[in-house]
């Protein structure tokens, strides 16, 4: 009998909650709480009836107590970071604009970066209104994608410029930066249910699933996505709701196991390609007209800079600074626009990242706080990256900066993971809090 007041009690609420998503969990709640209430009264002699009427009672009007909820719990949109993302894309169209770019048309670039963009808002739009927490129960479909894209790549993957990045399925060609989202996606869902992994059978086998990228993006070579999936999947173990014996575990069996694997590759390579690029790293001047002159160029571009640049048309050619619009796109940026806009940009791109890692907190969720992490990182890792190998602080590699550097494939998996992001924030005062 008390079920059906409840559950009638319950129904009156969430007929003023115009969320039908969060409806089973305010039913759930206000159930758990009549029945507490309950319980305590009936301890105070109160027979169950009673007891159930006064909870009731207690509770208030069923239509205020719904409007009050309808306005706690309602989809919510992260405005600031939305503007910030706009910020950011308005920023990707000024190199092509002074026409940072080998014999194209500066016309004809902006019109394809405004197209990618189009089709970016449209992603970001369509992942925004699904529910993103049926996607956790596939990581085995996810992560299983990213690999035989991968391994696929690794045979018949395109070569250019001494990488394989390139695959063309059934006429269709891709970027083999979409593993990296696949593998986002696929690490959330293990990772929410990590201390499941008990067994010394479960906790091999991650340490292969966990390795396995990182040998192929190795392969191709691809370094720096190997990088990205590193720090992206020890960011997101680090904000799990991992048992502490276990963090210990996996932590030092895997740092320990790349420690070996980055010893091996210096050995193995010394007096080889990785060896003489570190060298070169170190001091540029070993070979300023070989691998160390794009250090040697991007130390000069900063140091005639000036505080309010040389204007966006400028006496910089491809020649000079090749991939101003993508890999060195930060220098072409402050050699143009000076190191106030720099600073500004880094700014910027901070308040994004941390705007993103903030609202990973504030999701009751478990799996959608790891996606947000792990999409914060996403964005982090080559952001850094591409700005501090400017700075000679990092090895230069092949790294766009996101939203920012011209491309389509990276900018339409950067837009999913957006989409993600304030897909998790949309839903945070609808869902129920995980462990």
């Amino acid at each position: 009998m008390s079920s059906s007041k409840f559950d009638e009690f319950t129904a009156k609420v969430n007929s003023k909650v115009k969320s039908k998503e969060a409806h089973t969990m305010i039913k759930n709640e206000l159930k758990n709480h009549l029945q507490e209430l309950s319980h305590s009264l009936q301890k105070k002699e109160f027979s169950k009836e009673e007891a159930d009427e006064k909870a009731i009672q207690d509770m208030g009007n069923p239509f205020s107590l719904g409007e009050n909820l309808n306005r706690i719990h309602k989809p919510r949109i992260d405005w600031i970071l939305l503007v910030l993302f706009l910020v950011i894309a308005g920023i990707s169209f000024l190199p092509l604009i002074g026409g940072a770019t080998l014999n194209v048309p500066s016309i004809y670039l902006i019109n394809r970066q405004a197209t990618w963009y189009t089709l970016a808002l449209l992603i970001i739009l369509s992942v925004l209104f699904f529910d993103y927490r049926k996607l956790r129960n596939w990581w085995i479909l996810f992560y299983g994608t990213a690999l035989a894209l991968l391994l696929y790549t690794s045979v018949f993957g395109i070569m250019v410029n001494g990488l394989k990045r390139w695959i063309s399925i059934f006429g269709l060609s891709t970027d083999v930066t979409i593993t990296l989202l696949l593998f986002l996606l696929a690490w959330a869902g293990i990772l929410s249910k990590i201390n499941e992994f008990h067994s010394v059978k479960k906790q091999v086998l991650l340490f292969i699933m966990f390795w396995a990228p990182i040998l192929v993006y190795m392969m191709l070579p691809h370094i720096m996505f190997s990088i990205i999936y590193f720090i992206s999947v020890i960011t997101m173990l680090a904000v799990s709701n991992v048992q502490k014996k276990l963090a210990i575990k996996l932590l030092a069996t895997n740092i320990s196991a790349g420690l070996v694997l980055l010893v091996f590759i210096i050995a193995s390579s010394r007096g080889g390609y990785f060896f003489q690029r570190l060298q070169v790293f170190i001091d540029p001047n070993k070979d300023p007209m070989g691998a160390g002159y794009m250090y040697l160029v991007v130390k000069d571009i900063f140091s005639r800079a000036g505080w309010f640049g040389n204007g966006l048309t400028n006496d910089l050619s491809y020649e000079t600074l090749p991939a101003a619009h993508t890999d060195f796109i930060f220098a072409y940026l402050v050699y143009s626009l000076g190191w106030i806009f720099g600073i500004f940009l880094c700014l910027i791109l901070l308040g994004f990242i941390l705007r993103i890692s903030f609202n990973a907190f504030r999701t009751p969720d478990l799996f959608g706080r790891l996606l947000v992490i792990g999409g914060a990182a996403l964005f982090t890792v080559p952001a850094s990256w591409n700005i501090l190998m400017g700075f000679g602080f990092l090895p230069i590699m092949g790294v766009s900066l996101p939203f920012i550097s011209y491309g389509g494939s990276m900018l339409l998996v950067y837009s999913f993971t957006l989409g993600l992001i304030l897909n998790v924030y949309r839903r945070k005062d609808l869902v129920e809090a995980t462990k």
